[in-house]
């Protein structure tokens, strides 16, 4: 075969490799976004310099800002089964952060301080006074971060199962900048994206880190996540190549240290390595206090809802 017919074969094969690609992530999406589970036109936009961040707002009261955990898969639906019961005495801002759930997913890189600036930004721009926020696992990093740079928008401070203070300082190496510009390619980058946010990956999380018992684990729930995992076409990856590059992180030691606000953590006590987590956020600061809800793991507020909202009315009782 001569080197013209071998760069023909060669390009043409490379053709047709990329056309199937793509026509399986399309699928994928396709087929993930069938039901429409996150579909609600109750909800709003709030117009941020960043892109569209989806919000919905229910009940009356002190104002309560609610923050999913950082994953791709997240979003506002966490809070679905104690979102009525918070409405009852609170304003709850319910939101999905950026380059979560139904808010845009921009090709940029998504850092500790973008999401800290969001929080800020929309409690003085849409929420419009001092708020409580209660927030899972890496979301809280944020919150105390926001909280840091500006103690006149946050009052009390509730944190479920927060990312280890180790974890939180890990910086970016040479081998996650390479695995991040190649999740962040089109074709490549977004069939390895699909195959790593695949539906029983999501299962296997929930099964052995998010709840406690199996069996409260609804079909629904897992198809909800996998839905938000693949909302907007492949945009995901963006954040979740942030996410694995280790760009989100941020040492809090300081920020913490320097807090003043009431902050109370909630561990799902079937998990050891959370109980030990909680010890050494107290640790940095004494003041924190920590309890736990048996039966439950990385999600309480989904998996034990009124049990998760008699602690939560404990620490907020106080609010007018």
């Amino acid at each position: 075969m001569s080197l013209k017919k071998k760069i023909i074969t060669g390009i043409t094969l490379s053709s047709t490799s990329a056309l199937i690609i793509h026509i399986i992530n399309k699928f994928i999406y396709y087929s993930a976004s069938l039901d429409n589970l996150l579909d609600n036109p109750s909800g709003t936009y709030y117009d941020w310099k960043f892109g569209k961040i989806y919000y919905k707002k229910t009940g009356n009261g002190y104002p309560l800002l609610l923050i999913h955990d950082l994953n791709t898969f997240s979003s506002g639906h966490e809070w679905n089964r104690v979102l009525k019961q918070l409405s009852k005495t609170n304003t709850v801002y319910r939101i999905d952060l950026l380059g979560c759930g139904r808010s845009d997913k921009p090709n940029l890189t998504y850092t500790n301080y973008l999401y800290a600036q969001l929080i800020s930004d929309f409690i003085k721009r849409v929420i419009g006074q001092k708020t409580n926020v209660i927030a899972t696992g890496e979301s809280g990093s944020f919150v105390i971060s926001a909280c840091n740079n500006d103690d006149s928008i946050i009052k009390k401070i509730i944190l479920i199962n927060p990312t280890d203070i180790k974890e939180l300082s890990r910086i970016p190496t040479k081998r996650n900048k390479i695995s991040t510009n190649l999740i962040s390619t089109p074709i490549i980058g977004t069939f390895l994206y699909n195959i790593l946010t695949r539906k029983t990956m999501i299962e296997n999380l929930f099964e052995e880190c998010y709840f406690y018992d199996k069996n409260n684990i609804e079909d629904e729930l897992i198809q909800t996540y996998y839905e938000a995992a693949h909302m907007g076409n492949g945009s995901p990856r963006y954040l979740f190549a942030s996410l694995n590059g280790h760009y989100t992180t941020m040492n809090l030691n300081h920020c913490l240290k320097s807090l003043t606000n009431s902050i109370y953590i909630i561990i799902g006590k079937e998990t050891d390595e959370n109980i030990e987590i909680a010890g050494t956020y107290q640790k940095i600061l004494p003041s924190i206090e920590v309890d736990t809800i048996e039966k439950t793991k990385l999600l309480p507020q989904l998996e034990k809802p009124q049990e998760f909202m008699n602690q939560i009315e404990i620490f907020l009782d106080d609010e007018c």
